[in-house]
């Protein structure tokens, strides 16, 4: 559990605990949303049954701290099964939000269940991977409504968050909405979801660019 506090910092010399909200999960990165919203990403928990914690998928949420005294949740969404990752949560400049658009744009590399009709034992299921984006549109009365959805690379992949497939930023020109990995750029278009183009980056597996020298 990793509560989210409202500071006070009207008196540098004095800071104090205004609010507090504990729930199940943590966020590595909060992105404000305007005066009285935050957006939050990072990981869904749950107790396991040894008593311990478990992390589990992908998640984001949006706060609502207009009562700072009482910070409330409107809406949390999560990704994945467990080992699902996002470059957003160690670099804010993955982070994509809009808003002019109330659009946010996560990078994810998803780890998903793959349910095994065939097997004899109930409940079984193996996993596979994703690597792309998710596009949201966000508002406070309304929190999240998946727009869609970006694919770089799916089915199979044996890499997740250090995959060359993983998106790493993304951007909106116009209408146009463009994820970038290592090894591709793709143009979505915003209105209607379809792909407008891709470019293929010179990518090669195993090679890393030579680091500047600094003088």
């Amino acid at each position: 559990v990793d509560p989210l506090f409202v500071i006070d910092l009207s008196d540098p010399r004095r800071p104090g605990i205004l609010g507090e909200l504990k729930i199940p999960g943590y966020s590595d990165y909060l992105h404000p949303y305007d005066a009285d919203h935050i957006i939050g990403i990072g990981k869904e928990t749950s107790e396991n049954t040894w008593g311990g914690v478990s992390v589990e998928g992908l998640k984001i949420a949006l706060f609502d701290v207009s009562d700072v005294n009482n910070p409330k949740v409107v809406d949390t969404v999560v990704i994945g099964e467990p080992g699902t990752d996002s470059e957003a949560l160690r670099d804010h400049k993955a982070f994509l939000f809009v808003r002019e658009k109330n659009l946010l744009v996560i990078p994810v590399s998803e780890i998903r269940r793959v349910e095994n009709p065939e097997s004899r034992y109930p409940g079984s299921y193996s996993t596979t991977t994703w690597q792309g984006a998710y596009a949201y549109l966000v508002k406070p009365a309304d929190g999240f409504t998946l727009l869609g959805t970006v694919t770089h690379a799916e089915k199979g992949s044996p890499y997740t968050w250090d995959s060359p497939d993983a998106v790493r930023r993304s951007l909106v020109m116009d209408d146009t909405l463009y994820t970038v990995s290592a090894r591709s750029i793709i143009m979505t278009d915003l209105a209607d979801g379809s792909r407008v183009n891709e470019v293929n980056l010179p990518y090669r597996w195993g090679r890393t660019p030579t680091p500047a020298p600094i003088w």
